[in-house]
């Protein structure tokens, strides 16, 4: 039973130590009900992951809009948009 107590302590230690944020971030995340606007602002930041060229759509420029996205904003030259 020691030895589960004793994982479990460093699992959640290693997460917390790994999954550290800003105090800003963390009160825009605490500010919403959820992670995620919609099921287009999931898909949309599963695409588009730190480190990664970014793949923006106008598509995906209306609904941030429209569905009102929250989080680190992705900055892209006019001509990389990719059209619908």
């Amino acid at each position: 039973m020691k030895t589960i107590r004793a994982g479990i302590m460093v699992a959640a230690i290693a997460l917390t130590a790994s999954a550290c944020a800003t105090s800003e971030e963390w009160a825009e995340w605490k500010s919403h009900t959820s992670h995620f606007a919609s099921g287009d602002h999931f898909s949309f930041s599963m695409k588009n992951k730190e480190g990664s060229t970014a793949r923006v759509s106008r598509k995906d420029i209306a609904a941030a809009r429209d569905q009102g996205w929250w989080g680190k904003a992705i900055s892209v030259n006019q001509s990389d948009i990719l059209e619908n």
